[in-house]
């Protein structure tokens, strides 16, 4: 059962100018250069930073040693001087943290947390066990050279009291009709390694996002096949498919989802520019929001942040 109350859903409060977001590193070291440059945007947008002293450290793929990257993580949520939180980069290694986070602690302090790719472990996780909303978004070094679309939706996301509401240009139908449900989900490849494990999703009843890089289609084949026959799509309210950076055609990624989910009835759109590609939208998870797959749109019900 979570920690949170079974129908609780804790907003987080919104950023303003001078809001100060603190950066974790949960996952895989990275180029300082980029990370600066990540820093400099953030404070171009005109956050205040906060960096953890050991932030660069590096052991092997990972940015430190487990204790030392959930320590972080736990400290930046219990600062009551941080107001929001962003991850560093993906990589790997979020997963590696799940038995050392306090839990409770984070269901005390709910904040903004901010990732995506590797970091979908942590966004899940926090979602479902604490009941917290969290933010499918850049990180700092993806920050770095991000268009405007990508600076400019996660600002929005973060700091204003707007209904958002995404839509895929050029988007795909794979199944058309309109359904709503708590949004969740995030890296195919990421998700699936969940399975089987204590801190698995449940997808049921929810619109499911799904985006993924550089992985071979047979590879998004074997995936979406080992979930669904591990019973995770049952009883989904829709299928929103991201970014298939590196992953071939669009239009084979489709294909492979209209045969794994040909005896389904909800409804399915690809396109939406979420994900590893050069333009990466900010989508809230642990809210309600609407999938129209004709239009290609993803409709929140309500604002993912609450004014102080």
């Amino acid at each position: 059962m979570s920690l949170a109350a079974k129908d609780s859903i804790k907003i987080p409060t919104r950023l303003g100018p001078g809001s100060t977001i603190g950066v974790a590193a949960p996952a895989g070291p990275y180029d300082r250069d980029t990370f600066d440059q990540g820093i400099k945007s953030l404070k171009d947008m005109g956050f205040e930073v906060v960096i953890p002293p050991g932030l660069l450290d590096e052991n092997g793929y990972l940015a430190g040693t487990d204790p030392h990257r959930a320590h972080y993580v736990n400290q930046l949520f219990a600062d009551d001087r941080v107001d929001g939180i962003i991850c560093a980069r993906g990589g790997y290694g979020s997963m590696r943290l799940l038995p050392l986070l306090d839990y409770q602690l984070i269901v005390q302090n709910p904040k903004i947390f901010i990732g995506f790719s590797d970091i979908t472990v942590l966004l899940s996780v926090l979602t479902d066990r604490c009941g917290l909303v969290t933010f499918h978004g850049p990180v700092v070094t993806s920050l770095a050279n991000a268009p405007d679309q990508t600076r400019g939706s996660l600002i929005r996301a973060i700091t204003s009291g707007d209904r958002i509401e995404v839509k895929a240009n050029g988007g795909l139908t794979i199944h058309p009709g309109r359904s709503s449900g708590v949004v969740c989900g995030g890296n195919l490849t990421t998700l699936c390694h969940l399975v089987g494990t204590p801190c698995e999703p449940k997808f049921a009843g929810k619109v499911l996002f799904l985006e993924d890089r550089a992985e071979a289609p047979y590879r998004i084949d074997r995936m979406l096949t080992h979930m669904k026959l591990a019973g995770c799509f049952e009883n989904l309210a829709g299928i929103v498919l991201g970014s298939f950076e590196e992953c071939g055609p669009l239009d084979d990624v489709c294909n492979i989802a209209a045969e794994c989910f040909r005896d389904e009835s909800f409804p399915i759109f690809a396109g939406l520019e979420v994900g590893h590609a050069e333009i990466n939208l900010t989508l809230p998870f642990g809210i309600e929001a609407t999938l129209d797959a004709a239009n290609h749109v993803l409709s929140y019900h309500h604002a993912a942040t609450v004014d102080i």
